[in-house]
C-alpha cells in the first residue's frame, strides 16, 4: 500500500513539473556529434505512435549519406514479420540536435535531441509539440536507474511521461 501511494506521489509530482515546463520552449542538447550518433538505436520506451502500433524490437540505424543528409532505417517487428522503413534526416540547426525527418515526402517531422549521454550510449529523442518521445540505448535494454532518470528529465521538459510505454526488446530475432 505504501508503494501504491509513493508511485501514486511520484507520478503527480512528474505531471505537474511537465504542466510547468510545457509552456516554455523545449531545450535540446547543445551540440550532437553527427559521427558518434551514427549507427543503430534501440527504442527502451516511447509514446506511442500510430505508425509504431503493433511492433516489437523497435531500432533505427543512421548513416551519412554523400550529401550531408542522414539515411534512417527504422525496424521493427509486426505480425511475426521484419518491417523496415526508410527516410532521411535533414539537419535544422548549426547544433546538429534539431533535425527534419522524412519518411514520406513530402512530410516533414521534427526531430529534436534533448538529452544525450556523454559518451552517446542513450538519448532521448522529442518533437516540440511534447507529443512524442523516445527514449534510445545502444544495446536493446538500459540500466532501469538511468532509465528512470531520463524519464524525469523529459517531465522537467514538459512531457507526459505518463504516456510512456516500454518497448518490447528480444535478444534473438534471427528466426524472423
Amino acid at each position: 500500500m505504501k508503494k501504491e501511494i509513493l508511485a501514486t506521489s511520484v507520478l503527480l509530482g512528474l505531471t505537474a513539473l511537465a504542466l510547468h515546463a510545457r509552456n516554455k520552449p523545449l531545450e535540446t542538447v547543445k551540440y550532437v556529434e553527427l559521427k558518434k550518433y551514427l549507427g543503430t538505436w534501440f527504442e527502451i520506451a516511447a509514446i506511442p505512435q500510430i505508425f509504431e502500433k503493433g511492433c516489437i524490437c523497435t531500432s533505427a540505424t543512421y548513416g551519412l549519406d554523400t550529401d550531408g543528409t542522414l539515411i534512417v532505417k527504422n525496424r521493427c517487428i509486426k505480425d511475426d514479420k521484419l518491417k523496415i522503413t526508410e527516410g532521411r534526416a535533414f539537419i535544422a540547426d548549426n547544433s546538429n540536435a534539431k533535425l527534419n525527418v522524412q519518411f514520406f515526402w513530402p512530410f516533414k517531422a521534427k526531430y529534436w535531441i534533448i538529452d544525450l549521454a556523454k559518451d552517446y550510449s542513450y538519448a532521448v529523442v522529442g518533437h516540440p509539440d511534447r507529443k512524442s518521445l523516445w527514449i534510445l540505448s545502444r544495446r536493446p535494454t538500459l540500466d532501469e536507474h538511468i532509465y528512470d532518470h531520463l524519464v524525469v528529465r523529459a517531465a522537467n521538459k514538459g512531457f507526459d511521461v505518463r504516456q510512456l510505454v516500454k518497448t518490447e526488446q528480444i535478444a534473438d530475432v534471427s528466426g524472423i
